[in-house]
Parts: structure tokens; sequence; C-alpha cells
């Protein structure tokens, strides 16, 4: 498979304007399919029967906004600087400071790469049992984790370009239209909306967990938004993008899970007998190009520590890896995971796009950028100020969580995050003044 030449970038060399061939529909495209996927169905699923059919909905509505949002102004920042997402986060964590945050990114996409994996491979086994009375999830799971490595190692731009704008994004929508027109033909969606909640899930709760899908993408989303050509069109193609499908199949997953019965034990199933299975096979193909993103951004997120080492061959690693976790762990409930990750980079990203949008004006000076006597060494590379805010910000979601459950933690915590940054950088400032 031929290497796309976009990958001879390294993490910490911004994209000169030149080669940036990202607009508006090539962002809508990516963004669309990532935010398409059975994984968003599946966490659809665990809202209910917590909650009521009709107070997810508004969960999902409300946790979608908040999400998407946050997405779109992270990959602003990507175009701004024509830097990976994690080399991005140098000039406000600092040179040394930026690594923290990269090693927990990478860890958190072996995470979301393996349970890819292992969606595609549990939706592939019921398919194949239901049509030919066969299991084979080893297999499964062999062949999906290859195909993503692939991808990974071959650069994911391309097949924006080459696959998804030309008729990948139709696959995408005429499976995922005959799967709702599945839905309403076939479920009584009146009596599934008068069912009560069981209670067992907080609506704060609920909110908390639609934002943590788009929230997962915001650490790696520059490393794709570096190749978009403005600003704008980078904000709003991801904004209609993944707003557009996270919406789509958060609710999805919802009324699917609750006609199957009740959480995400018996969508795949009910999926699987949605129109024969040939949506759920659709969808299935999308869902490579979403462990593809992971393990490919695992890859660029180690190289802006590791310097030395080859992006390719970080991916065929991180590939290997997840296919590796995927083959010894079961899908279960993954709620606390997606919470956890909500919990650490809503309060960092806070203080980042404060450092962005407001301290620095979206600007970057990338000669400093691996400079420890550079403008970004800080305290031997290290910002105590943004590492500070950041602590206070996760302190409050853990803290909200427990005691207010019912207020839903992630924007208070991302709030309080970007407030307390620049507080305590207006108070420095303020000291060397005077």
């Amino acid at each position: 498979m031929q290497q796309d030449n976009t990958s001879t970038y390294a993490p910490l060399t911004p994209v000169p304007a030149e080669r940036r061939a990202f607009g508006t529909s090539d962002a809508f495209a990516l963004w669309f399919s990532l935010g398409i996927g059975l994984l968003v169905a599946q966490a659809g699923a665990l809202l209910v029967p917590g909650l009521s059919l009709p107070h997810a909905l508004v969960a999902i509505v409300i946790g979608t906004v908040i999400g998407v949002v946050l997405l779109a102004l992270a990959g602003v920042i990507g175009t701004d600087t024509g830097l990976a997402a994690m080399s991005s986060l140098r000039p406000t964590l600092g040179v040394r400071g930026a690594s923290a945050p990269a090693v927990l990114n990478a860890v958190q996409l072996v995470g979301w790469g393996s349970f890819e994996i292992i969606v595609m491979r549990d939706s592939a086994d019921a398919l194949a049992r239901q049509s030919f009375h066969l299991s084979m999830p080893l297999v499964w799971t062999l062949v999906f984790g290859a195909l993503a490595t692939l991808l990974a190692i071959s650069g994911p731009l391309s097949f924006v370009r080459r696959f998804l704008r030309t008729w990948g994004i139709w696959l995408l929508l005429g499976g995922a239209g005959w799967l709702t027109w599945n839905l309403l033909s076939k479920h009584d969606l009146a009596s599934l909306m008068a069912r009560p909640g069981t209670g067992e899930m907080a609506f704060g709760a609920g909110i908390d967990l639609v934002v943590a899908m788009p929230l997962s993408w915001l650490p790696l989303i520059a490393d794709y938004t570096r190749f978009g050509r403005s600003a704008r069109g980078t904000f709003r193609g991801t904004l209609l993008g993944y707003g557009i499908a996270n919406l789509w199949f958060y609710a999805l997953g919802a009324v699917y899970g609750l006609a199957a019965g009740g959480g995400d034990a018996l969508l795949t199933v009910a999926l699987a007998q949605a129109g024969g299975g040939i949506a759920l096979l659709l969808i299935l193909i999308d869902e490579i190009d979403n462990a593809f993103a992971d393990i490919h951004s695992a890859a660029v997120s180690t190289g802006t520590f590791w310097v030395g080492a080859s992006v390719p061959m970080l991916s065929a690693g991180y590939g290997a890896l997840c296919t590796l976790v995927a083959l010894f762990v079961a899908m279960g409930k993954y709620q606390n995971f997606l919470l956890l990750i909500g919990s650490v980079f809503a309060p960092l990203f806070g203080v980042v796009l404060a450092d962005h949008f407001v301290v620095r004006k979206r600007r970057v000076d990338a000669t400093a950028l691996g400079r420890l006597d550079g403008r970004y060494g800080y305290s031997g590379g290290w910002h105590v100020s943004a590492f500070v805010a950041w602590a206070i910000g996760i302190a409050a979601y853990h803290a909200i969580n427990q005691w207010l459950p019912n207020l839903g933690a992630t924007l208070p915590a991302l709030a309080l995050g970007a407030a307390c940054y620049l507080l305590l950088v207006s108070t420095r400032r303020a000291a060397l003044a005077s």
C-alpha cells in the first residue's frame, strides 16, 4: 500500500501553507465518517434504560453541542499552527510538559483502537452467525486489526480524498439511512418514548457520556486539521460533520438499545437483524477508519517526545498492540473509561483553548517549539501555571461527579480550568510588571 506523502511531515514540523489540501468538504467528510460508528451507537445504548428515551435524546443534543463546539475549536488550533495535536500543546504546557498528555493520549488511543476492533469483531461475528451460522471471533479480530494497521501505516489523509469524498460517504449515508428507516418502520417509537427510565443514570452523567465521544477526538484532531486550508473551513466542516453524525448515531443506539431490551448487550444483534445486516455491514466498513485514526494518532503522539522514531513504524507497533488487547478484553460496559477520558482531557483543553485564543491570540512561534531556552521553555520546560490549572479542573470534575452528578461535570471542569489558567497568567504578568 502506497504511503501518504503527508506522513513525511514530522509532528513538530508545521505543514507549509502550500501543502495544505483540506477544505470544508474534506473536513466534513472526515468527521462525519469518524462520527458514524458502532462504538457511538454502543455508547448511545448505555443511556437507556437508566434514562427514559426522551431524557436520553435531550442529553444527546446538549452533550453533542458542547462536545462538537469544543472539538471544532481544537481543530482550529491545528489549522492555525500547522502542528500535530500534541506538538501544539508545547506553547501551553512547555517543551517538556507537553510530553505528559502525549503519553496519556497514546494510552487512551490504544484503548479506543482496541475497542473499535472489538466492536467490529463482535458485529462481524453476529452477521456471520446470522447469515452462515458460523462464529470465528479470533479471525475477525486479526483481520480488522491488520486492516486498520495497514491504513495507519500508509497515512490516513489520502483515505479522505481517494475514498470518503468520492463514494465512501455515500455508502455511509446509505447504511445510516437504512438503519433509520428500519427503526421507524419496525418499532413503535411512541411506545418506546413512553417507557419510564429506571433512574440508574443521572441526567448530568448522561450528558457527560455523550460529551465523552467528541472529547475523545480532542487530543488528535489537529493531526488532521493541520492540513486545513482555512480555520473557518476547518471549524465549519468539523462542526457540521461530527455534529450530525454524533446526534444521529447516539440517538440510533439509544432507540435500538431500548428496543433490544436495554443497554448495549443486545444492540449488535438488533442492528445485525436490521435489513438483513446490509446497513450494519456498511457501517462496519466505516468503523475501520476510526480504528486506524486511533492507531495513527497514537504513533504521532509518541513521535512528539520520541523524535527519532518513525511514525509508520510506531503505527505498526501500536496496531499490533491494539489487536493483542482486543484478543483478550471483552466489550462489557466501558462508560467509566469514557468518563475518565472526559475528566482528564476536558479541563486540559479548557486550559489549551484559553491559552491559544485568549492569551496568545492564535499565534505560535514554531522556532521555539524544541528549545528549552526559548519562550516555551518556562521552568525547565514545564509551564507550572498551566499544570496547576489543569489539576484544579480535574479535581473539580471528580468532585462535581461525586457530589453533584445531576449538574454534569464536563463543562464546569473545562470552564474552571480555563478560568484558573487565565487568572494565574494575568497574576504573573501583573507581578512581573510591578
